[in-house]
């Protein structure tokens, strides 16, 4: 699934690394990634788009809330997860302060880690902080921007935006254009397909190599779907 949520794995108890990527990776919503070290997962956030970082406090190189404190510094918005032994109240305001946005304390069900992990990533996703990579493009919702590999960017207007939002998150299923009209426009009958057409039209100018072939934004029986 190529929209798939990135997580960064980050632990330096090796077994337990292994088992959370691997019973992670069982789910087709997620691609993992592994650090053991403090440094290496701040490295790793600078330079792949991580949307989940599970981070322990125990590393060896650092204290796992002061390398999540690093890590918003230098600008990382995506939710944290922070692990911990210690399950006491001050332990826990500490990592919230420091940035983490959930805590687990060890030893924890991976069901009970597995929800924690999809409530972050749905309030991430509706949130102005939210980066998503569609085709060849890094996408910002919050800022009506996509970004190219080479960094150019490409400003888009706030309908463009929510149609590409919609139908990244509908996971490359086939979109109606009635249901394109409702969600984007919400109930206003001055608004036709010929609207929603005209914005696919402008949005393939801008997005597309070939916008007479589309490749990331396409047309379907019945509707339209994003190929991120």
């Amino acid at each position: 699934m190529s929209n798939a949520s990135r997580l960064l794995v980050v632990d330096d108890d090796q077994d337990l690394r292994d088992t959370l990527a691997e019973q992670l990776g069982f789910h087709d919503e997620f691609q993992v990634t592994v650090a053991e070290t403090a440094n290496s997962a701040i490295e790793a956030v600078k330079g792949d788009r991580i949307d989940l970082a599970i981070m322990d406090v125990g590393l060896p190189d650092m204290d796992g809330r002061e390398a999540v404190k690093v890590m918003r510094q230098n600008g990382f918005r995506s939710p944290i997860i922070m692990l911990t032994a210690q399950g006491s109240e001050s332990d826990t305001v500490m990592g919230l302060e420091a940035g983490a946005n959930d805590y687990v304390v060890k030893p924890f069900k991976f069901a009970v880690l597995l929800a924690r992990i999809r409530a972050q990533l749905r309030q991430y996703e509706a949130s102005e902080d939210a980066v998503f990579q569609i085709g060849p493009y890094i996408f910002r919702p919050g800022s009506k921007m996509l970004t190219t590999e080479k960094g150019s960017k490409l400003k888009l207007t706030e309908k463009e935006t929510a149609i590409l939002r919609y139908l990244y998150r509908a996971g490359q299923a086939v979109v109606g254009r009635d249901t394109l009209l409702t969600e984007v426009w919400g109930y206003n009958s001055n608004v036709t397909t010929h609207t929603l057409e005209t914005h696919i039209y402008r949005l393939r100018q801008k997005i597309e190599t070939d916008p007479s072939n589309a490749s990331i934004l396409v047309t379907e029986p019945g509707g339209y779907k994003l190929i991120p």
